[in-house]
């Protein structure tokens, strides 16, 4: 039986951009300048996204389902109107679990073949580091 539903595995590999918007997101909703603090908050500054890399993904983000510009808004008192509020969709939810799987499937597959007895142990690799 086939669904209408889209498979989030079609949307993977995410790109680094795209992955951290999306868990940005998964705590509710968010402006373009605080997700890109959030982003950074959230790998200890090792990733920083500017505007046009945040605004890029965040269209196809939209084109795609995975994210929604929220209508309502916060009190104007307390916000600047131009900004643009962005939630995750359920969809999105599942491509970012679907992510979440595909990495620590590969963070597996490097652990196990970067210990002892692997083909190159973790220290090695950080010695060339």
């Amino acid at each position: 039986m086939q669904t209408d539903k889209p498979d989030p595995e079609d949307m993977l590999p995410l790109t680094p951009a795209v992955f951290h918007i999306l868990l940005a997101l998964a705590e509710g909703e968010r402006h373009g300048y605080s997700i890109m603090q959030e982003i950074a908050a959230q790998t200890g500054s090792q990733l920083r996204i500017g505007p046009t890399t945040l605004y890029r993904s965040i269209k196809r983000m939209l084109e795609d389902g995975l994210i929604v510009e929220v209508d309502e808004r916060p009190d104007p008192e307390l916000d600047d109107e131009r900004r643009r509020y962005y939630r995750l969709t359920t969809f999105g939810q599942r491509v970012a679990i679907a992510e979440t799987r595909r990495l620590a499937q590969a963070v597996a597959i490097a652990h196990k073949k970067l210990s002892p007895g692997g083909a190159f142990s973790l220290s090695s690799v950080e010695e060339a580091y």
